[in-house]
């Protein structure tokens, strides 16, 4: 007794569908949220560091237009600052005017120990920092420095005097620090608490866009159950060749087991006959002779009784995803053969097919598909028998279908047999020599690739046409 190989276990579980595209997408958020609060951070810094040198150019400025000096050159300080922090011990701002024999120094800077102070050229400009300093209670720190050279022209005695001053403004270094600190706290918990919100949103929509594969895994179970016999219709596009698919598979396998069941029965009661007419010979006290002519009979009998059956139960199967067939060279080896069993005859196969017509399904279908046909066309046939093949009607992302018919010039078939030749299992060529089983073998291939077989007469030569239309596969 054979038993199952183990199942191989893996050092590793793959993750579902939705694990993976969850992993993916937080870590793709995740990467997102920290590239854009890099760049934020940084242009916040940029841009703060520019708002810091706008401010202090423009306090210079400021205090340069409002400054005014005694005819001695005394610098008179303006009345009102630019910022009242100019005035406020230990607020971090401070102002100083340089000239060339003084220094000018704000209310904030009266007790802080800062940076040497220089002169500079009318127009030049100065930043620099951090440079260290002592505050009003000595301890140490740092500011950033501006500093901006101006002239202020004067006419004494009808003579033109040039007054140099320059213009610092000092701020505590630890003031832009402190604004980036409390913008990367904030920035932070803000993003944080907008990728918290786009996970969750971000795993409703993988949840909602992932339900259709779930419906499909619930109804696989169902029709593995027995508690449906094949998958629903309505699934999105993407899904829809797979439900098609599985749904095809399950017709086939229902289809082969039926035609079993069938080719089984049907055997067993074609067996009965011979075996009962023994059954009564022996009964009956037959001599040995007669019961041994009688025994070659039903021998015989039953010998053909099942080469008929497994001729139609070879024929039953064929595979889904099969690779096309060129049919023509099928056609020729099958012609060539026929035309020397009908030799006597003396009838001939034309064919008019199609290049680009393919037999998407197993070559032994195709063989016995078109030996069958093409034998019952010689058998009746007077001189002429044609072969057609196109390809069917193309249908968007599916294989194209097939349309085959073959037509004699014999007498054909009358249009009240022709309901009798197609119905299944009867054998339309009874009285002719053979087992009979020909058009049977074609109608249960075609069955099984989902297509029609039809019977008519041949509008070109006249006799019978049988036209077999397979539809496109998946």
């Amino acid at each position: 007794m054979s038993q199952r190989p183990a199942k191989r276990e893996l050092p590793w579980r793959p993750r579902s569908l939705q694990a993976r595209q969850m992993l993916a997408a937080s870590l793709g958020l995740v990467a997102f949220l920290a590239l854009a609060g890099y760049a934020l951070d940084r242009a916040f810094v940029d841009v703060a560091s520019q708002g810091q040198r706008d401010r202090l150019r423009g306090s210079a400025f400021t205090y340069a237009g409002d400054v005014e000096f005694a005819r001695d050159g005394t610098l008179i300080a303006p009345e009102f600052p630019p910022d009242e922090r100019f005035e406020r011990p230990g607020s971090g701002s401070y102002a100083a005017v340089v000239m060339e024999d003084d220094v000018w120094l704000s209310g904030s800077a009266q007790g802080p120990v800062l940076p040497e102070l220089e002169l500079l050229e009318p127009g030049q400009e100065k930043i620099d920092g951090p440079l260290p300093i002592l505050d009003s209670a000595g301890l140490p720190g740092e500011v950033i420095r501006y500093g901006r050279g101006f002239a202020l022209v004067r006419e004494s005695g009808g003579a033109e005097s040039e007054l140099l001053y320059t213009v610092y403004i000092l701020e505590d270094a630890g003031t832009l620090p402190r604004q980036v600190q409390v913008f990367r706290q904030a920035l932070w918990r803000y993003l944080g608490v907008a990728g918290v919100i786009l996970l969750l949103l971000q795993a409703l929509v993988l949840r909602w866009s992932l339900r259709p594969l779930r419906n499909v895994i619930a109804e696989l179970k169902r029709v593995q159950r027995g508690q449906a016999n094949r998958m629903g219709e309505l699934h999105p596009r993407e899904l829809e060749p797979l439900t098609d698919s599985i749904n095809a598979l399950i017709e086939s396998e229902r289809q082969n087991l039926e035609h079993q069941r069938n080719t089984m029965s049907d055997l067993a009661h074609s067996l009965k006959t011979p075996l009962a007419v023994l059954h009564t010979r022996l009964e009956a006290g037959a001599s040995d002779a007669e019961l041994r002519d009688e025994l070659a009979i039903q021998l015989r009998r039953m010998n053909d009784l099942v080469g008929y059956q497994l001729g139609r139960a070879a024929s039953s199967g064929h595979k889904l995803f099969s690779a096309p067939v060129e049919i023509e060279p099928y056609a020729e080896e099958l012609v060539r053969g026929l035309e020397k069993i009908y030799a006597s005859q003396g009838v001939i196969c034309e064919f008019d097919i199609d290049p680009t017509a393919r037999f998407h399904g197993e070559p032994g279908d195709l063989q016995e598909l078109l030996g069958n046909l093409l034998e019952n066309a010689f058998k009746w046939a007077r001189r002429r028998v044609l072969l057609t093949v196109r390809p069917g009607e193309p249908e968007p992302n599916r294989r194209p279908g097939l349309r085959l018919a073959v037509d004699d010039d014999g007498t054909g078939i009358q249009p009240d047999r022709i309901a009798h030749v197609l119905q299944r299992g009867v054998r339309g060529d009874e009285r002719v020599q053979g087992h009979g089983i020909g058009l049977a073998i074609v109608q249960d291939i075609v069955h099984s690739y989902r297509g029609e077989l039809s019977v008519g007469r041949s509008e070109e030569l006249g006799g019978a046409r049988f036209e077999v239309v397979l539809p496109p596969g998946l």
